[in-house]
């Protein structure tokens, strides 16, 4: 009796299964499924309390590397070195942070390759891109000195004094040095990205119209 019961059971077991295999075959092979809008996915994803826009992540770090390495270099290091031997250790440090560091991160917060290439003046991801970085320090530094000379000068300082010490009315710290150094590059990248997009438009209508 119970060998009957248990083949009875098997056979209404494999039915069910059977069953539910045949429907989701026939949803999955739906051919006039309607299309469902990403927000309308994202209503039944698990949302996060809190996000913070990927661009207000980038300008943070970007930001923060800037100020770090004046704190480091400039206070740290100004104890022992002085005028062009400091600004030389200003940019290696401020280029091998943004090639070592600043642009790995960048590259992490990326959902696809490539997607904050716009967000960095170098973007080869070759060992020499470091001494390209380098050099991209020296000229950012070059700028956010010549703004701090500027507005010293302004403030009716005299021109030849150091602008690290605390003499100037505009000295160096690591906050505003941040600000100058993050304006400066987020200039240069924009005229970049620009030039680039000009060259790719100019080149797709060199291949239409040769088409």
């Amino acid at each position: 009796m119970s060998g009957k019961k248990a083949k009875s059971g098997d056979k209404k077991s494999a039915g069910y299964y059977d069953l539910k295999t045949d429907a989701l075959d026939r949803l999955v092979n739906a051919e006039n499924a309607p299309e469902v809008s990403d927000e309308e996915i994202n209503k039944y994803r698990g949302k996060k309390k809190f996000s913070i826009p990927s661009t207000v992540k980038i300008v943070l770090l970007k930001f923060w590397f800037a100020g770090a390495v004046c704190y480091f270099f400039l206070w740290g290091l100004g104890l022992y070195i002085h005028g062009l031997d400091l600004l030389l250790a200003m940019a290696i440090g401020l280029g091998v942070t943004t090639d070592l560091m600043a642009n790995k991160l960048l590259r992490s917060f990326e959902k696809e390759d490539g997607e904050n290439d716009k967000w960095m003046m170098v973007t080869t991801r070759k060992y020499w891109s470091v001494f390209l970085n380098v050099l991209y320090a020296g000229v950012l530094l070059y700028c956010v000195f010549r703004t701090y000379f500027a507005l010293n000068v302004l403030l009716g300082v005299d021109p030849n004094a150091d602008i690290s010490s605390a003499e100037t009315m505009l000295g160096v710290e690591p906050i505003l040095f941040g600000v100058f150094y993050l304006a400066f590059d987020m200039l240069f990248i924009k005229i970049k990205n620009t030039f680039i997009t000009i060259f790719r438009d100019a080149g797709a209508k060199v291949r239409a119209g040769g088409r």
